[in-house]
């Protein structure tokens, strides 16, 4: 699955997103769902999400 879709989240999720200063290179970060930031049920570019280490990124793949 992509992440741009909020109803295939949950928190506990094992995902890869990209940081704001990744964006540019696409490196993925992969970790576990902590918080889901985006409001909106989609959001093209991914949904927004904190991970339980702290990290703030849109997710690209739901694992």
């Amino acid at each position: 699955m992509n992440g741009q879709n909020r109803s295939d989240l949950n928190i506990g999720s094992r995902v890869k997103i990209v940081l704001k200063a990744d964006q540019s290179t696409g490196k993925l970060t992969e970790g576990i769902v902590e918080r889901i930031l985006t409001k909106s049920s989609f959001h093209p570019h991914g949904i927004k999400v904190k991970l339980t280490d702290g990290q703030v990124g849109r997710v690209k793949e739901i694992i």
